[in-house]
Order: C-alpha cells, then sequence, then structure tokens
C-alpha cells in the first residue's frame, strides 16, 4: 500500500469569540496519495479555504487548530512552531490561490519571485535557480519564458498569471500542492487549459493535489477522489465516478440535481431550500437537517455517522436507514 503524501486526522479548527466560540472545521479526515488529486467542493462557508489554510498553517489569528493531526509524509506538522512551518511551505507544500496577483508581489518581475523560492529551499547556486525559473515557466506554457522571466506581474494575462503562480508553487519540488479555487477568475477556456496543466504536472511527478472549489463540473473533469463538505464537516468522501453518479448524501444529491447539464433542456434549474447555517447557530444533530427533504427525527438527535479517511460513504442516518 502506497503512503499518503497527506494524512489529515478528526482536524478541528477553532474560532473563539467573546460570547461564543465557532467551530468552521469540526472532524475532518482525509488522505491524499502521490499522484493523486482530491477535489473539495461545498458553498461557500462550507470550511474548504479553512481546512487548506489549517493544513499549511494558514490560519488568520484567532482562528487555530484545536483538536486532530496533519501528517505530511510521515512527519506531523499541525504542531510545529512558526519557524519550522515556514521551512515547510514552499519546499513541503505549495499553494495556489485564487487570485494570482495577490500571491505576486507587483514590485518584482516574476523571475526573482521564482529565483527567490527555489534559492530559499533548495541547495542550488544562483545560476542553477535562475535556470530552474525558466525551466519552471516553460513547463507550465509561458511562451518565450527565457525572454519574460523578468517582466513584472501586471505585464500578464489573468491566465498567464495563474499559471506563474503554479510554477512558483511546483518551483521548490513540493509532495503536496493546495490549490484554492485556481480557476474561478478565468475565463471558461482558459479554466480548461489551468485544469489540464494542473492534471499533466500531476501525473508526471507524482504530486498530491487537494483541489478547493464550489464547481462540480472541475471537480468531474479534475479530480480522482471527492471530498464534499457542509457547514466545517465531511459530509460525503469518495471516487469521483462514484459520488458524483450515485451520491449519497442528500446534500450531494442537491449539488448534484443543481448542476445544470447541457443534455437536459430545463427552464428552471433545482436548488437547495434554505441557505447554510451560520456557525453560531447550527441546528441540533446533523446541520443539513432544516434544508433536507429527508430528514427524519434521528437527524436531529446526532451529526450522523463518523466518515472516517477512506471510506466512500455518507455521514448521514438517512442513508443508513435505506440501506436498513
Amino acid at each position: 500500500m502506497v503512503e499518503p503524501v497527506l494524512s489529515v486526522r478528526n482536524l478541528q479548527v477553532e474560532i473563539p469569540l467573546r460570547k461564543s466560540l465557532l467551530r468552521p472545521v469540526d472532524n475532518v479526515s482525509f488522505d491524499i496519495a502521490p499522484g493523486e488529486i482530491l477535489g473539495v467542493v461545498g458553498e461557500s462557508g462550507a470550511g474548504k479555504s479553512m481546512t487548506g489554510n489549517a493544513i499549511i498553517g494558514l490560519l488568520d489569528r484567532p482562528a487555530h487548530i484545536c483538536g486532530g493531526e496533519v501528517w505530511l509524509r510521515g512527519q506531523r506538522i499541525d504542531n510545529l512552531p512558526p519557524e519550522a512551518m515556514r521551512r515547510i511551505r514552499g519546499k513541503g507544500i505549495g499553494m495556489v490561490f485564487q487570485d494570482p496577483l495577490t500571491s505576486l508581489n507587483p514590485l518584482l518581475p516574476i523571475g526573482a519571485q521564482l529565483r527567490e523560492t527555489i534559492s530559499e529551499h533548495l541547495p542550488v547556486s544562483n545560476d542553477e535557480a535562475a535556470a530552474r525559473a525558466i525551466a519552471a515557466l516553460e513547463e507550465v506554457g509561458i511562451p518565450g519564458a527565457a525572454r519574460r522571466v523578468d517582466a513584472y506581474p501586471h505585464e500578464f494575462s489573468g491566465g498567464m498569471r495563474q499559471r506563474v503562480v503554479i510554477a512558483l508553487a511546483l518551483c521548490a519540488e513540493p509532495g503536496l500542492v493546495i490549490a484554492d479555487e485556481p480557476t474561478t477568475a478565468l475565463d471558461v477556456s482558459v479554466q480548461a487549459q489551468i485544469i489540464v496543466l494542473l492534471k499533466r504536472l500531476c501525473r508526471e511527478r507524482g504530486t498530491a493535489i487537494m483541489l478547493v472549489t464550489h464547481d462540480m463540473g472541475v471537480i468531474a473533469e479534475t479530480a480522482d477522489r471527492v471530498a464534499v463538505m457542509y457547514a466545517g464537516r465531511l459530509v460525503e468522501l469518495g471516487p469521483v465516478r462514484e459520488v458524483l453518479s450515485a451520491p449519497c448524501h442528500p446534500y450531494t444529491i442537491g449539488l448534484m440535481a443543481s448542476t445544470p447539464l447541457a443534455s437536459q433542456n430545463r427552464k428552471r434549474l433545482n436548488q437547495i431550500p434554505g441557505a447554510m447555517p451560520r456557525l453560531d447557530a447550527l441546528p441540533p444533530g446533523c446541520a443539513f437537517q432544516p434544508r433536507c427533504t429527508s430528514a427524519r427525527e434521528v437527524c436531529g438527535q446526532g451529526v450522523g455517522p463518523d466518515l472516517t479517511a477512506g471510506d466512500g460513504r455518507a455521514a448521514c442516518w438517512f442513508t443508513q436507514a435505506v440501506s436498513a
């Protein structure tokens, strides 16, 4: 059995407030194997980005990890001091953010930013770092990389900037890349190019990718497995084909039903009634219960069966009742 690059076990994140305590990530567990793309999907506020930020150690205070463990290639990293965690970012874990303009320093050429990251994490000379920077740009499809390596971020289009950010995330050869909505700000044709690029680099390098998105189409095209989150909890986890063709959790069923298909001629799209509850006003039992058309009495008595890493099942009392 191949050892996973990333293992998350019962991860919990808390945000203490004056009169309450919020838990945007609650008991989340999953693994990502080498060369695998795990798609993490859910509505805004589900806890997807917070989970990624907790893994890489970029939580804004007062948010903090209050429980669980994060293991990267056999090393526990959630309890590391800030300086040790800083050395892991870039070398162990790369990050691709949604808006490339916020990821790149507008005052420095992209080549300088690449060379700085490479020199910081790899034992190479300045000349070799410069050569690797150009090679990284060529690998992500930047035309005329040797000429454009000294260009500034504002001299690139949105799609090309995102390619630069991907190159920056991969240039120190990390085992894991967390891609947080990497295609949301791009037009459809560029989205397709970025998806193909991520898949190719993942397969060629054996890099594990955690792909955070709200787009089920991107999940279907890119991911090997999918993790569905709702109100900070993992509600379904399994292979993409199985989850998308036969979803088990009522929330996943609702997400799939609300996704428009080119083969269907609908005048009105389906939608999940209501909205995701605030973290300081979660209902008793299953958080999805108020919006669920299949809710039963047991749904108000517990959050649902635990969904452990590696299981392709749903954290739902209803699916258990149906199978019984």
